[in-house]
C-alpha cells in the first residue's frame, strides 16, 4: 500500500514537474514581449507628454484626432475594439486568435490621446499588448482551449506588471480580473513568470532608452494598527469604493447616451474630444491642465502636501469623458490619480496623513472600480513597503465590499453564490459577456 501511495506521489510531483518546466519558454517569451511593449509605451507617453506641454495648442487638435483614430479603428481594428473587455470575453469563451494588429493600434490611439490632451491611462494599453503578443503563440504550438486561457492570462500579467513596475500585482491581476468572488490558480507559474521577466524586461530596456520610468511613492506618518487606526481606514475604505463605482457607472453611463444619440462609432471620440478642449480653455488652461494625460506629477504630489479638496473631481470628469467617448487609453492610473487626491482631501476629515491616505486612495479607488481587491493590495506592498500596506489592505478590501460590483471591465463574471445575488439585484447576468465589445 505504501508503495502505491509513493508511486502516485511521485506521479503528481513528477507532471507538477513537467507543467512548470513546460510554460517556462512561453512565459519567458510573453514577458519579454510584454515588457518590450510595454516599454515602447512608455518612452512614447513620455514623449506625447513632453510634447504637449511645450505645445498646448495641441490640445485644439483633440477632436479631429480622435475622429481619426475612431476611421482607423472602423476600417483597421473592427476585430480589436473590445479591447480589455475582449480579452476577459477570449479567455471564458475562446474563439479567435487576437489579431496582431491590436499592438500597434492601441499604442498609436493612446499615443494620440494623450499627445492631444485626452485624460486617460496606459494599463489598457499594456494589457491588450501583453495579450495580443502572446496569443500569436496559440496557433504555433496547437493550443488547448485550457492552454489558451492560461497563455493569454499570462500575457495580462506580463502587461500589467511591467508597465506599473509591479510584478506581484501583475501576477495576481491576471488572475483575478476574470471572476468577481473566485480567484484562478490554474495559471499561477505562467502568470507569475510572465509578470516577472515582463518587469525585468522593461526595467532592463529603461537602462538604453530614454522616457521609462516607473513612478515611486514615499508614505510618512503611519499610526501604529490599532482599532482606531483599523476603523478609520475602514471609512476611507468606504469612501473610495463608492468613488470607484460612481466611476466605473458614469463612464458606461456617458458611453451608452453616446451610442443612443450618436450613430457613428467614429464620431464619438470626436465629440469627446471637443467636450474636453472646450473644458480645458473654458475653465482656463492654468487651472485644467493637470488633469490631462497621466497627472503622475500631482500623484506625486498628493504624497507631499496638501492639494485643492476638488481635484479628484476634476479628472473624474475629464477622464469619464474621455474614455467613455471612445478615446484610447486606460482606466488604472486616472483611478491612481482619483484615489489619490481623494485620499488627500479626505485627511481634512479622517485624522490620518495625507501621505497615507493619498497611498490608501490610490490603491483602494482602483480596487473598487476594478474588483481586484487583492491585486490592488499587492500594489500597495509593492509600493509603499508592509506598514502602509496594512492600511492600504483594509481599505481595498472596504472599497471592493462598497463598489457594488459593477465595475470598469464588463466582461468580468461571477465566481460565488453570494456575489450572484449581489449581482443579480443589480441587474446581471451571472456570466454576463462585455456588454459592447468596443469598450476598453
Amino acid at each position: 500500500m505504501s508503495k502505491k501511495i509513493f508511486s502516485i506521489f511521485l506521479k503528481e510531483q513528477f507532471s507538477s514537474l513537467f507543467e512548470f518546466v513546460r510554460w517556462i519558454p512561453v512565459s519567458l517569451y510573453v514577458g519579454v514581449m510584454a515588457g518590450t511593449a510595454s516599454a515602447i509605451l512608455l518612452a512614447s507617453l513620455t514623449l506625447a507628454t513632453t510634447l504637449r506641454e511645450l505645445h498646448p495648442w495641441l490640445i485644439l487638435l483633440l477632436a479631429p484626432a480622435g475622429w481619426l483614430v475612431g476611421i482607423m479603428y472602423r476600417y483597421l481594428g473592427e476585430k480589436v475594439e473590445g479591447g480589455n473587455n475582449l480579452l476577459l470575453d477570449e479567455i471564458h469563451n475562446p474563439r479567435d486568435v487576437i489579431p496582431v494588429r491590436m499592438t500597434p493600434l492601441i499604442l498609436i490611439g493612446t499615443f494620440v490621446s494623450h499627445l492631444f490632451g485626452g485624460s486617460a491611462g496606459r494599463e489598457g494599453t499594456a494589457l491588450q499588448t501583453g495579450a495580443s503578443l502572446a496569443d500569436q503563440l496559440s496557433r504555433p504550438l496547437r493550443m488547448s482551449h485550457s492552454d489558451r486561457k492560461t497563455l493569454l492570462m499570462a500575457g495580462i500579467s506580463a502587461g500589467f506588471g511591467s508597465v506599473f513596475g509591479t510584478p506581484l500585482a501583475g501576477a495576481v491581476f491576471g488572475m483575478e480580473v476574470l471572476w468577481i468572488g473566485r480567484f484562478s490558480y490554474d495559471a499561477i507559474a505562467p502568470c507569475f513568470l510572465a509578470a516577472f521577466i515582463g518587469d525585468l524586461t522593461t526595467r532592463t530596456i529603461a537602462r538604453v532608452l530614454p522616457g521609462i520610468q516607473h513612478a515611486t511613492y514615499r508614505v510618512v506618518d503611519i499610526p501604529a494598527l490599532s482599532v482606531r487606526s483599523m476603523l478609520l481606514a475602514v471609512l476611507a475604505g468606504i469612501v473610495f469604493g463608492l468613488i470607484g463605482m460612481a466611476f466605473a457607472r458614469t463612464t458606461h453611463l456617458i458611453s451608452c447616451t453616446l451610442r443612443r444619440f450618436i450613430a457613428r462609432p467614429e464620431l464619438r471620440p470626436f465629440a469627446g474630444g471637443l467636450v474636453v478642449t472646450v473644458a480645458v480653455f473654458g475653465l482656463g488652461y492654468a487651472h485644467t491642465s493637470r488633469y490631462l494625460g497621466l497627472g503622475l506629477s500631482t500623484i506625486a504630489m498628493a504624497f507631499q502636501a496638501r492639494l485643492a479638496p476638488y481635484d479628484f473631481v476634476g479628472k473624474f470628469l475629464f477622464t469619464t469623458v474621455t474614455l467613455g467617448s471612445g478615446l484610447k487609453g486606460g482606466e488604472v492610473t486616472p483611478l491612481f490619480y482619483i484615489g489619490a487626491t481623494l485620499g488627500n482631501a479626505l485627511s481634512q476629515l479622517i485624522p490620518l496623513s495625507p501621505s497615507l491616505l493619498a497611498g490608501m486612495g490610490l490603491v483602494a479607488v482602483f480596487a473598487g472600480a476594478a474588483n481586484t481587491p487583492l491585486a490592488s493590495t499587492f500594489m500597495a506592498f509593492e509600493l509603499f513597503g508592509a506598514e502602509a500596506g496594512a492600511f492600504a489592505g483594509i481599505a481595498c478590501v472596504v472599497s471592493y465590499l462598497f463598489s457594488g460590483h459593477k465595475g470598469i471591465y464588463h466582461a468580468q463574471r461571477v465566481g460565488s453564490r453570494k456575489h450572484l445575488s449581489a449581482i443579480s439585484n443589480e441587474g446581471l447576468s451571472p456570466a454576463q459577456p462585455s456588454m459592447h465589445r468596443d469598450e476598453k
